[in-house]
């Protein structure tokens, strides 16, 4: 009863209303949480039908590729983090890869200038696709069911069609993507419509049918050895891109340990570089560790400066320091120490915004080595699965593979394509993350998992969002553990942003009382706005009640479907 009091008092004082908003979804077997309700669906079957965690996460990833062609893919990357019911963790990195044929200076002009859109809305742009590969390789080693069984979902929904959603509509019918889905003749042949899609009319994607009905029969390496291999080299030739056979080949997923640190007692799993989400999300709670939550007033003026300063200090270490660790030595225990986040919490003022240019990032000695998709599953057993896959930026690279159906991604925009300059999210790199053959992209994907203080499932989190995914899985974190809320208040709050440069603090949609945002001017802040930050898709244990608690973002159109 003390709790639930607490609980109530919190959200009168912060939402202005009397109830904590409930879950979206409730079930004491299964809950899937994904970007789109027919993923989502097709997620719960599998559960319901006897397959574990990782069984159903492989029917969500392809039937996003078909629903959500704007970031759901095969034709992009991601990773995947997994906590087993015993306890155990891993992660699978099947971030995309530079092909054999990239160089370092490949996006500059003879004045080493950078090529306007060359990183973006080329074939220059396009990794090696690692989704399928992840998929099978985590299916062999963890999964219950059969490859062809997981598959059938997607290929009905590509085959037979599926209602185009509000999301789809308005993206599809926008006139920047209608102009930017209309370059590539392939892709204009199914994503454009001269009138536009109308909302609810049944969208029939045939040769991506074709596509998944091969890789179900023949396994997913026919994606990298097979027909659909030759499709995209067909491709590559057509576009002028890199990617060769032997690209397709040699693609490997890597299994890695997780980046593993504790807040305030919490467990935190989460993923290791390419992806600089783990290190960077450590950083931020490791600082936040540092104050005393119960004296800081939520989105006081005071709560969003020390977000801002402490999120700043960890994306210029990100910025400095961060590749793959496969190329590069990273000093990872030193980066996720609470050592190191005191030293940097240390440096800041309570009264005053540290100008960027005046933080001073980890230094390394090198040896030269915003469209994404999140979804969150948990089984029966307990077996848990964050996951999130991008092809980049909406409709990734615009370039769609002649007669396979699907969009390529445009991930090389993700490297450093030269010191300092920024990328389409604005996030600055060095050297560290330079274009080199074979090498994956950093991204700031941040798939999560949170144990509780006696070591049970507590929350799987996740969002896409570009540069804004790690903040916003911390702050919901923060949320959750610092200031009580229930799962659906810590993921609707309205969520801040700094990413060290540009120098401003992204407040979301205006959402902020001026009183607040005068404050943080006079301590010398800039204030910018984002429409939105992040769309996470998370479900919570509640261990009193043994119920898992699905809460799917409504910034976008999401969906949780528990059992």
């Amino acid at each position: 009863m003390r709790n639930f009091l607490n609980n109530t008092i919190f959200v009168i004082l912060c939402f202005g209303f009397i109830e904590a908003r409930y879950p979206d979804a409730a079930g004491l077997n299964g809950m899937v949480v994904s970007s789109n309700k027919l993923a989502t669906e097709a997620g719960i079957e599998v559960l319901k039908n006897g397959g574990n965690a990782i069984d159903a996460a492989i029917t969500v990833g392809f039937a996003l590729a078909v629903t959500h062609p704007g970031a759901g893919n095969i034709g992009g990357g991601g990773f995947m983090v997994i906590r087993f019911a015993d306890g155990r963790t891993t992660s699978i990195d099947f971030r995309e890869t530079a092909p054999m044929l990239a160089s370092k200076d490949m996006f500059l002009d003879d004045d080493g200038n950078v090529i306007k859109g060359k990183s973006w809305s080329t074939s220059y742009a396009v990794g090696v696709p690692g989704t399928v590969a992840g998929f099978g390789y985590v299916h062999e080693k963890y999964g219950s069911q059969r490859w062809h069984t997981l598959l059938q979902p997607s290929i009905q929904l590509a085959k037979y069609g599926h209602k185009i959603d509000y999301l789809n509509f308005s993206l599809l019918n926008s006139p920047y993507y209608k102009q930017y889905l209309s370059r590539d003749d392939v892709t204009k042949a199914i994503f454009y419509k001269d009138k536009g899609f109308k909302l609810g009319e049944n969208f029939i994607q045939k040769d991506l049918a074709s596509t998944l009905t091969r890789i179900a029969n023949y396994g997913y390496r026919e994606f990298y050895e097979g027909k659909t291999s030759q499709y995209i080299i067909d491709c590559m030739e057509r576009t002028n891109g890199l990617i060769s056979s032997v690209d397709l080949k040699n693609y490997r997923p890597i299994e890695r340990d997780p980046i593993e640190f504790y807040y305030r007692d919490y467990r935190v799993i989460t993923m290791p570089p390419s992806s600089s989400g783990g290190i960077v999300l450590s950083q931020i709670l490791n600082q936040l560790e540092n104050f005393n939550m119960d004296t800081i007033e939520f989105h006081s003026y005071k709560h969003i400066h020390y977000i801002s300063e402490l999120e700043r200090r960890a994306y210029a270490d990100r910025a400095e320091a961060l590749g793959d660790m496969d190329f590069i030595d990273i000093p990872i225990e030193t980066m996720i120490s609470d050592q190191y986040a005191k030293s940097k919490w240390s440096e800041i003022n309570c009264c005053a915004a540290t100008p960027s240019d005046e933080i001073s990032p980890i230094k390394i000695n090198y040896n030269e080595k915003e469209e994404t998709t999140h979804y969150s599953v948990v089984d029966k057993w307990g077996n848990s699965v964050s996951v999130t896959t991008t092809v980049n930026g909406w409709y990734g690279s615009g370039i769609t593979v002649d007669k396979a159906g699907f969009l390529l991604n445009n991930e090389m925009d993700d490297f450093s394509i030269k010191p300092g300059y920024p990328n389409k999210y604005g996030l600055i790199g060095s050297w560290a993350n330079s274009i080199e053959p074979n090498k994956r992209m950093l991204s700031s994907m941040t798939p999560t998992i949170v144990e509780d203080r006696e070591g049970e499932l507590f929350l799987v989190v996740g969002s896409p969002g570009g540069s804004t995914i790690i903040t916003t899985v911390a702050q919901i974190i923060s949320n959750v553990i610092d200031y009580n809320m229930p799962l659906k208040d810590a993921v609707e709050s309205p969520r801040t942003h700094h990413q060290w440069l540009p120098d401003n603090i992204y407040l979301e949609n205006k959402m902020f009382n001026s009183d607040v945002t005068n404050k943080l001017i006079d301590l010398g802040h800039e204030i910018d706005y984002k429409r939105s930050i992040g769309e996470a898709n998370c479900i919570m244990y509640d261990k009193i009640n043994k119920t898992l608690l699905g809460v799917s973002d409504s910034r976008r159109n999401g969906s949780a479907i528990g059992y």
